[in-house]
This record gives C-alpha cells, sequence and structure tokens, in this order.
C-alpha cells in the first residue's frame, strides 16, 4: 500500500477525496485541523496580526500528521508540509507578516524538512494527488460551504487572496519534486457530487500507484 498526499487550493474537494481514498484503499485519513483551529478565526478577522502564528500553527500540525503517516504505509493526508510554505509566503507578499517573520519560518520549515527523513520510516509520500480547481468553481464551493470567516461577504479583500492563492497553487505543481505526482481536474471531475467522477478518480490514482510500483521493481 502507499502514503499518499492530497494539495489544492481552499474548496477544492481535498478532504472529501481524502475520505474517498481512505475508504477505497482501507488506509487511516489524516485530517487538516479546521474545525478546532483556535487561531483560524482570529486570522480571518485580522490577517496581519495572526498570519505568523497561524502558519507555526499549522506547520506543527502538518509536520506531526507526516511524521505519524510516514512511519507506517497505508494512509492518506489531506493536505501536508509539502504546501506550507506556498501558504505562509503568500500571506508574507500581501504585506501580512514582517521579514523577520519570514526568517524565523523558513529557517524552522527547514530544519524540519532536514529531520522528516529520520523521523519517518519513509523518505517521502508514494503519491501527491493534485486537485485543481478554476478560480470560480473555488468561490463557489467556498461559498455552499458557509463558513462565515471565509466568505466573501465577510471581508471582501479575500477576493485577492483567493485569486493569488488558486493562480500559484499551478506554479507550485509544477515545482514540485518530492515524490512521483498527478494532477486532477476538479471542475471536469466533480467527485464530490458525481458517481462516476468519482469511479473515474480513484481509477486513475489506482493507475498512478501501479505505474510508480512497476518503476521501482524495474
Amino acid at each position: 500500500m502507499s502514503v499518499i498526499v492530497l494539495a489544492g487550493t481552499i474548496g477544492a474537494g481535498k478532504s472529501s477525496l481524502t475520505k474517498m481514498i481512505a475508504d477505497h484503499f482501507k488506509s487511516q485519513a489524516f485530517y487538516e485541523s479546521i474545525d478546532d483551529n483556535e487561531v483560524l478565526p482570529l486570522f480571518y478577522a485580522n490577517p496581519e496580526q495572526y498570519a505568523f502564528l497561524l502558519q507555526i500553527y499549522f506547520l506543527n500540525k502538518r509536520f506531526a500528521s507526516i511524521k505519524q503517516a510516514m512511519q507506517e504505509d497505508n494512509n492518506v493526508l489531506d493536505r501536508s508540509i509539502y504546501e506550507d510554505s506556498l501558504l505562509f509566503h503568500l500571506n508574507a507578499d500581501l504585506g501580512r507578516a514582517t521579514a523577520t517573520e519570514v526568517q524565523v519560518y523558513d529557517e524552522l520549515l527547514a530544519n524540519m524538512m532536514e529531520e522528516l527523513p529520520y523521523a519517518a520510516s519513509k523518505k517521502h509520500p508514494d503519491l501527491l494527488v493534485h486537485i485543481r480547481v478554476s478560480f470560480s468553481t473555488m468561490l463557489e464551493r467556498i461559498e455552499k460551504r458557509g463558513r462565515t470567516y471565509e466568505q466573501l461577504s465577510f471581508d471582501p479583500s479575500l477576493y485577492e487572496y483567493y485569486q493569488e492563492l488558486n493562480r500559484r497553487y499551478d506554479e507550485w505543481y509544477e515545482a514540485y519534486d518530492e515524490s512521483p505526482k498527478i494532477q486532477i481536474d476538479g471542475d471536469c471531475l466533480n467527485f464530490v457530487e458525481d458517481e462516476a467522477a468519482r469511479v473515474q478518480v480513484l481509477q486513475m490514482i489506482e493507475e498512478k500507484l501501479t505505474e510508480i510500483r512497476e518503476e521501482i521493481s524495474v
């Protein structure tokens, strides 16, 4: 079996696909701490004050999750430490973190990534699954799931943040080289609501894992 990490912007369907993969492969699912995250509402209310604290909170949780997940060989994570830098540097570029905070964060992340191979039984995940959705789909799903602090009606300036976040994920996926990877078109394959799309996505992941195993065995 395999350790799979998911990636994608807000509202891409990471948690839903994580459950589908876990159910399909009978694996353990690791979910990002959202509903019980006491820092997240503070960040949305005051991004400039809480961006650094929020990212340290997430970085700590993601480091713990990836260590635990890679101790065994049959787990799936709905977001991982590998995309943590993307999220924080976006906030920094939007003026929500100081130069000192960026330096502290970058050094801490570098230390964690150096330690990760020693703290886990694997050097990297077996597969990254990136769910790519258009900006319009992203906004639609954010509105649909109804978290008050995520809504544009709560803070219209979130429009710029969401737009840039969605754009940067394309660049991040292209540059990602920690493990084999596959990209799912979340607009064309609405696996959350369409059973046929769900079957197709799981088949794509199965085929990619088979391809990876065959390459290793050669």
